[in-house]
């Protein structure tokens, strides 16, 4: 958390309320296989230009949430309207066109969006199903390379980019269709520090550009820079907080309930220790 302090200030990006929100769950339910429960009574509302931090331990629904929210899945129970469609209308295909020209969803493993000979190639798809000019498809690539300050590599293979290279290339595969609303799932997941801030400030600067940013982590350090509310999802998988990143980091019982910091015994000449750890800890 002081290491954070250092690098980067709170995000600054004030949501645009309107009477209705983008998002709106009373009592989600969502049960994989009919028998896991991935998600118990998510009540929900997310309002144009929020910037939101899904933050919760590994198994909390955390990526289960961000797959309804995108319309993959619908709801086994509880209501769910998106954009004011019924999530379901979009989760069978009748009204998923539409829908996702405006919600992006970029995937925690990059290797499932990246798929085409060129990181070019991999930007263009999206204008290309939408039957757009060639010359109207190369402003949108220019311009989600751009953003994402990977023009360098237009013309790279996926399987030649480094972990935070192709994080950089699956979102602007997204951004190519102007999303009103992207959902990152973990997206500094796995990077080196250096790479992680990097990542951090170019989520800042989409998020200074007035889209809705909805992101997954249980990284507390980097919560701050990129979050306006934070949401935490315990492990009953039901939602246990909601509140800015100041009062959510600065509640310290909060964390240890849902498993993102742990307390941590030691000992150092004969007298034991006792400080806080945020997640996995190897001695």
């Amino acid at each position: 958390m002081t290491v954070l302090a250092e690098r980067i200030e709170v995000a600054d990006i004030a949501p645009t309320r309107t009477d209705d929100p983008i998002f709106h769950l009373r009592g989600v339910k969502y049960v994989y296989n009919g028998r896991h429960t991935a998600l118990d009574g998510i009540d929900l509302d997310v309002w144009p230009g929020e910037q939101v931090v899904l933050l919760g331990a590994n198994g909390s629904g955390k990526s289960t949430l961000l797959k309804l929210l995108d319309g993959i899945y619908a709801p086994n129970e509880g209501t769910m309207t998106a954009l004011g469609s019924d999530i379901a209308a979009v989760a069978s295909g009748t009204d998923s066109f539409r829908f996702h020209r405006r919600v992006g969803l970029v995937f925690q493993d990059p290797d499932v969006q990246l798929f085409c000979a060129t990181v070019f190639d991999d930007v263009a798809f999206g204008p290309l199903q939408l039957g757009m000019t060639q010359a109207d498809v190369k402003e949108r690539v220019d311009e989600s390379l751009a953003q994402m300050d990977i023009a360098h590599l237009a013309q790279r293979a996926p399987f030649e980019l480094s972990g935070g290279e192709k994080k950089r290339a699956a979102i602007a595969s997204v951004l190519s269709l102007r999303p009103d609303v992207l959902l990152l799932d973990e997206p500094t997941a796995s990077l080196d520090p250096r790479t992680k801030w990097v990542l951090v400030e170019l989520i800042r600067a989409l998020g200074r550009d007035g889209r809705t940013i909805i992101t997954t982590t249980h990284e507390l350090e980097i919560v701050p820079g990129i979050a306006g509310r934070v949401v935490v999802l315990g492990e009953d998988r039901r939602v246990l907080a909601d509140g800015t990143p100041d009062e959510i980091l600065g509640d310290r019982d909060l964390l240890l309930r849902a498993n993102l910091i742990h307390e941590h015994r030691h000992q150092h000449d004969g007298v034991v220790h006792e400080h806080d750890h945020e997640g996995d800890h190897h001695p």
